[in-house]
């Protein structure tokens, strides 16, 4: 039987093909996932990695075969299922590893209308009964099988993204896309069609061995070409999807990363202009920045720990117009609380363009303080060095305490550090913010040296 601990993360799944999981395991996943979602009818996408088709087609044989009428959507953006799902009002899957290498391979579900699945939202019910068809055999079909059919949606969800912008009036930009072989090839031409604006398209061919550079904005050397680009050309802004195009990272004029905490920001006080009064939804490591935001527009911050679902929940249960990470994922109401990076591209786009000024110069008001970005560590006891950490800022005078997630220490007005474990590796990782940069490099030495002792 396989391994499913290896695969099932905490918010989707994901591995090696054909090593770690097949089209046979994905028919599986298929058939449990109409069974727990209770679903008469689902809507299934994928990426553009090469066993994304079959491993898709799979899934929807499993699920066609438990009863449920399965609408393919074929190549999409994770965020284009968002969208089939919440028009739809229909549960959904992904086909995608997201920023994973092109050996990877996985699966992002939800419930109707875009809502998530997790482990306490059904994911560890859908894993149970794999693991029990994989050991005693696939449940045979039920009565009435579901049908498959296709269906395209494209056009409608860029419609959907262009109604909630207005883009009518911005001034012309010459904007650089860095689409790293990935789905931002397939959407964003679509998006940004009409639109006064040149684009540069950099790598926008679907290809999922990523020939040019892993598809992973997060790490520095994957934004490298497009910082050159905008550089050479004198654009005004660059714009980096990651492999399934739900997260958008941002180059200004000079060719600068933008904080994603100075993104949300941004956006957080665009949103709140429409709905005065909303709650907004921040992690425990994005900048104080945000909150500060938040509040000046009039807003009501609200802090969670990272990861989707949290963020989604908190969404509804607050009613929130928006939500952000610093890992650039941006969720709004107005898109079934469901995360799109393109919808913060287009924000960022009506920002710069509504104003004579150039970005780094709209983005300055919004980042306010020096950060480490997320510093790993592998460590070989992930409790032990993190209760360590704990020991030696416990009782410091003036300190401030809260395990929301992981460990965040606070020096009120002049610095703060985060330190979690990762859910699936065996890393501690270390978040660090303060007023300049020197406090930023004097405290994260400190919390490095007990990690590492």
């Amino acid at each position: 039987m396989p391994d499913l601990s290896q695969i099932v993360k905490a918010y989707d799944v994901r591995g090696v093909v054909p090593d770690q999981w097949d089209e046979g395991l994905a028919e599986l996943f298929g058939a449990a996932f109409a069974t727990v979602a209770g679903a008469d009818a689902i809507v299934v996408g994928h990426d553009m990695r090469p066993s994304s088709p079959g491993l898709s087609r799979a899934f929807a044989r499993g699920a066609a075969a438990r009863g449920a009428d399965v609408t393919e959507i074929g190549l999409c953006s994770t965020d284009q299922l968002y969208f089939a799902s919440g028009r739809l009002d229909l549960p959904g899957a992904m086909f995608t590893a997201s920023h994973n290498p092109a050996r990877y391979n996985g699966i992002k579900m939800c419930r109707a209308g875009a809502a998530p699945v997790g482990q306490d939202t059904g994911l560890a019910e859908i894993r149970a009964l794999v693991e029990k068809w994989a050991e005693s055999g696939a449940p045979g079909p039920v009565e009435k099988p579901g049908t498959i059919g296709r269906r395209d949606v494209l056009e409608d969800y860029a419609a959907h993204l262009r109604s909630l912008v207005d883009l009518t009036a911005i001034r012309p930009l010459k904007v650089v896309v860095d689409a790293g072989n990935g789905m931002g090839g397939h959407t964003v031409p679509t998006v940004l069609k009409g639109l006064p604006i040149e684009l540069d398209a950099m790598y926008f061919e679907l290809d999922g061995t990523f020939p040019n550079h892993e598809a992973n904005p997060l790490d520095p050397a994957n934004i490298v070409d497009l910082q050159a680009r905008v550089r050479e050309t004198g654009a005004d802004i660059g714009l980096a999807f990651d492999g399934d195009a739900d997260r958008c990272f941002v180059v200004d004029e000079r060719g600068e990363p933008v904080s994603p905490s100075a993104i949300t920001a941004l956006v957080a006080a665009r949103e709140l202009a429409k709905a005065p009064g909303s709650a907004v939804i921040h992690n425990c490591i994005t900048s104080w920045s945000v909150p500060e935001v938040v509040k000046e527009a009039g807003g009501t911050p609200v802090r969670t720990r990272v990861g989707h679902s949290f963020i989604k929940t908190e969404m509804a249960r607050t009613g929130a117009i928006f939500g952000g990470e610093h890992s650039a994922h941006y969720y709004f109401r107005d898109f079934w609380n469901a995360d799109t990076g393109m919808l913060a591209a287009l924000h960022v786009l009506a920002a710069l363009g509504g104003q004579q000024g150039t970005l780094s110069e709209l983005v300055a008001q919004y980042d306010r303080y020096a950060a480490s970005g997320e510093i790993n560590s592998t460590v070989d006891d992930q409790a032990g060095r993190a209760a360590a950490v704990r020991a030696a800022y416990a009782g410091r005078e003036g300190l401030e305490l809260d395990e929301l997630d992981g460990l965040t220490v606070t020096a009120p007005g002049e610095w703060w550090f985060n330190l979690r474990p990762s859910n699936t590796e065996p890393l501690l990782r270390l978040n660090v913010e303060a007023r300049d940069a020197e406090t930023v490099a004097r405290v994260r030495d400190e919390v490095l040296a007990i990690v590492r002792g």
